[in-house]
């Protein structure tokens, strides 16, 4: 497998104030923060899990500065964690020019033998917490006349898989979500948009899914490798820029699949 040449920052989000979710540990939204933060952002950083989020926060502020990064923690589920979430980082930076909804809750089970609290918990993070941080983000730029918001779906809510009924309905929701959300915010200036990656690797990712599965995901790539979480992240900060000023309401792959 090639190791693809990581990218370096080109100021594409110079003096923007970025809000992420799920933004701690080694996974898409992690790197997101890192990107964000090499293209010349502010960052406010949020987690469900508070040690993992100190850390990040801890290794971010040491190679960025304290001025450029903060972080609070947040469960989407709780629409009061969200509001203060949002709250906290328009006091911190300003504004809120970019929210990167990235939470999101996986697992692997058939529909016939799934319980109501499997799936009813992957719809609250997944699709549930993704509107609640939508609509918090859009009631901060609306005041503003401008902003951008990223969601994170996958190519899952396309495609079908077993035992990811619960999973695909979440991310199908969450496209659909990003393209009537964004045809409302158009009015007032504000762009929405979301990414599809198919396979980024991440530990989370190894921990739920079995090895035969991942080697399986992996062998329908063109590239005959799985994403690294900062080629998806590309993606993110591409959508966040001014380079997609006239994009809205897509949902754009980012994969290697084939049939």
């Amino acid at each position: 497998m090639t190791v693809p040449t990581y990218v370096p920052g080109h100021g594409l989000l110079t003096d923007k104030s970025v809000v992420i979710t799920a933004a701690a540990g080694a996974g898409i939204g992690g790197a997101a923060a890192r990107r964000c933060l090499e293209e010349g952002a502010r960052v406010f950083v949020s987690d469900a899990h508070e040690r993992r989020l100190g850390k990040s926060l801890e290794e971010l502020t040491e190679e960025f500065g304290e001025d450029r990064v903060a972080a609070r923690p947040c469960d989407v589920t709780d629409e009061t964690q969200v509001q203060a979430l949002y709250a906290a980082a328009a006091e911190r930076f300003g504004r809120v020019d970019v929210a990167i909804n990235n939470a999101g809750l996986g697992g692997t089970a058939n529909l016939v033998d799934m319980e109501d609290d499997q799936w009813t918990r992957v719809l609250d993070i997944t699709l549930n917490g993704t509107m609640r941080c939508t609509r918090a983000a859009l009631r901060h730029m609306r005041d503003q006349g401008a902003g951008v918001i990223v969601n994170n779906a996958s190519v899952i809510g396309w495609r079908a898989q077993k035992g990811q009924s619960h999973y695909a309905a979440a991310k199908a929701g969450v496209m659909a979500l990003t393209r009537c959300a964004a045809l409302e915010a158009a009015e007032f200036g504000v762009r929405i948009n979301a990414v599809s990656p198919s396979l980024a690797m991440h530990p989370h990712l190894v921990k739920v899914t079995s090895q035969d599965l991942l080697d399986e995901l992996t062998s329908r790539e063109a590239y005959g490798r799985y994403a690294e979480p900062w080629e998806v992240a590309n993606v993110m900060v591409f959508l966040a820029s001014d380079y997609a000023s006239y994009m809205t309401g897509e949902v754009v792959s980012v994969s290697s699949q084939h049939p």
